[in-house]
């Protein structure tokens, strides 16, 4: 009898797997993603503007057929020198209306490699953030462009004027060094704070300001790399993060947190955290938000925000980074003396 039951189980699960009823994971927002077959579909469309945000030299040298450059990566096109989000909302209705994108257009971003995702997600955030409900990213980027057998172009693309209103902030979507100060001090609970870093920099060990570590009562640490598809380096064997985001990674990731709390991102400028806030959407997080200054403004404080290491609080070792300037300038005295007799 045991032995029967266990057949018609295998069986059960066989024609619902080939049915696509599996037990594999799902993304709540599917439409937030999309494939290299639907932008193809679109991007010709009056009202679809799909956006390459690497840095415009790479956009020179190929991007997809149709796709506009906002002259430079849109980590930095979307915010100011100091990577925080610009508060003045009529700079970036300027900018998007300048290059077509109205209150109605569907806006597409993609990358290049890895390391350029997060210009992406930094355009996705900013739009999201600007009250935008038709912003979506390549899942895969250029790469999963040339995979579906599509060229890539080296002439630019224009797209005709549009009017942007930033009628409605999604105030929601952004957290702010206040906010953070509540929860590390206990005075606002119920609150998931996602650190997006690498473990090093959440333990203090690789210090990237002037005080190093994590924020109190952060909920868990989970680096951006490897919250993304990982494909073995043909020559390394190792496996290395790629531009993909898939349902069963993430849900390994964060299918622990409660997804009806309110959860927030940060990272050291608030930018490789923007793609946490992606993921989060993805997933169906009703109340996502990205922490805009991040570790960058928070370490370089004093006394005012309270910190966490394993090992106690660390510093930024300013004798160790001034000897290795000394050391270097020698090799370079030492180099140039040694050309100078050469000649």
């Amino acid at each position: 009898m045991a032995r029967k039951f266990l057949i018609i189980l295998a069986v059960s699960m066989f024609l619902l797997s080939a049915a696509g009823l599996s037990s594999a994971a799902q993304f709540a927002n599917p439409d937030l993603l999309v494939d290299a077959e639907t932008v193809a579909k679109n991007i010709s469309k009056s009202d679809w503007v799909v956006v390459d945000c690497r840095e415009l030299k790479k956009y020179a040298e190929g991007h997809i057929p149709g796709a506009i450059s906002l002259g430079d990566r849109c980590k930095k096109v979307f915010r100011d020198a100091t990577a925080r989000v610009y508060r003045d909302t009529g700079k970036y209705e300027k900018m998007l209306s300048k290059v077509g994108i109205g209150n109605d257009t569907h806006v597409v971003f993609y990358h290049g490699d890895f390391k350029d995702l997060p210009d992406a997600t930094v355009g996705f955030w900013v739009m999201e953030y600007l009250g935008h409900d038709k912003v979506h990213l390549l899942n895969g980027g250029v790469d999963a462009w040339r995979k579906a057998g599509n060229r890539l172009d080296k002439k630019p693309s224009k797209k005709a004027p549009s009017k942007f209103v930033a009628k409605k902030m999604n105030n929601d979507a952004y957290a702010s060094t206040a906010e953070i100060l509540q929860i590390a001090t206990n005075k606002k609970k119920g609150v998931q704070l996602i650190d997006s870093r690498t473990d090093k920099e959440f333990d203090g060990k690789d210090c990237r300001a002037v005080r190093c570590g994590h924020i109190p009562n952060v909920t868990m640490n989970v680096s951006h790399k490897d919250t993304v598809v990982q494909q073995a380096d043909p020559k390394t064997k190792k496996n290395n993060p790629t531009g993909y985001l898939s349902p069963d990674v993430l849900e390994a990731k964060f299918g622990k947190l409660d997804r009806n709390k309110r959860t927030i991102g940060y990272c050291q400028t608030g930018t490789r955290s923007t793609l946490t806030y992606l993921e989060l959407r993805l997933m169906g997080f009703k109340n996502a938000a990205n922490w805009d200054e991040s570790w960058r403004v928070w370490g370089s404080h004093y006394a005012d925000y309270p910190v966490e290491a394993p090992n106690g609080e660390q510093w930024y070792n300013f004798a160790k980074t001034n000897k290795s300037i000394t050391d270097l300038e020698k090799k370079v005295k030492k180099l140039e003396e040694a050309l100078a007799k050469k000649k």
